[in-house]
């Protein structure tokens, strides 16, 4: 036992080499942020990128617990603040990457989503994103307010925006909440949420501070730096989002 705590506690104080990143990734962005580490390492071939998805608010959770990471992505602005207060993300690093457009999907092609069948109760169930951790929870929330959702249309409660679209691709749900950048590229029907109709959900980024490894990470400081890079910005646009510019 003695000699399995010292492996463990020498495991957990090792250094991170060179190379190996590791990024805490809101749901939402999770396929956008694969597509921007292939594009990454054709010109880094070395460095390696690891990824965790969840929901915001859980890997807020497990940062505060100590979980090893180097860059957290999330779904709002508020947590990467909060983080920044408490000493865990270095708030000189704190940036907006992106600015999510909520929709409502479903796979089944034909199918009408806008307010009107939503008011009859004609869609339901309806997937969303659990409100008290997931940002594009609470823009869903706000969306449905606008429309005086009948008390019988059942809800299915998603952990994250990742499972939302889940429920509605499996069947488990009739339609589903969603950012616009997992589903651009697929078939199916959907609606736009008119963007006043939500609080904008601007993502910020930032790296974890000096307790952390982070800042003698050279990779993930390198990688960093490329998701705002001309070429990660138009990526990130060609998904579905909308890019902060300098006035942002």
């Amino acid at each position: 036992m003695r000699i399995l705590v010292f492996l463990l506690a020498s495991l957990l104080s090792a250094p991170v080499l060179a190379g190996d990143a590791q990024v805490a990734v809101a749901a939402n962005f999770a396929q956008t942020l694969k597509q921007l580490i292939a594009l990454y390492t054709q010109g880094h071939p070395d460095d390696r990128i690891g990824v965790t998805v969840a929901s915001t608010g859980k890997l807020a959770a497990q940062i505060r617990q100590g979980a090893p990471y180097d860059i957290f992505l999330a779904a709002d602005q508020r947590r990467p603040a909060e983080l920044a207060k408490e000493g865990l993300l270095d708030e000189a690093s704190l940036r907006i990457y992106a600015q999510g457009v909520l929709v409502l999907w479903t796979p089944t092609r034909g199918v009408s989503l806008g307010p009107e069948s939503l008011r009859l109760g004609n869609v339901q169930p309806l997937a969303l994103a659990n409100a008290r951790t997931a940002p594009y929870g609470v823009a869903a929330e706000s969306a449905l307010s606008r429309v005086n959702l009948p008390a019988v249309v059942k809800r299915v409660t998603a952990e994250n925006v990742g499972q939302s679209y889940h429920f509605a691709y499996s069947g488990a749900a009739a339609a589903a909440f969603v950012a616009l950048s997992q589903v651009q590229q697929q078939g199916g029907s959907q609606w736009r949420v008119p963007s006043d109709w939500y609080a904008p959900i601007v993502q910020q980024s930032g790296l974890l501070n000096a307790n952390t490894h982070a800042n003698t990470n050279v990779t993930a400081q390198r990688f960093y730096d490329f998701l705002f890079s001309d070429q990660a910005r138009t990526l990130i646009d060609q998904a579905g989002y909308r890019v902060p510019d300098d006035t942002f």
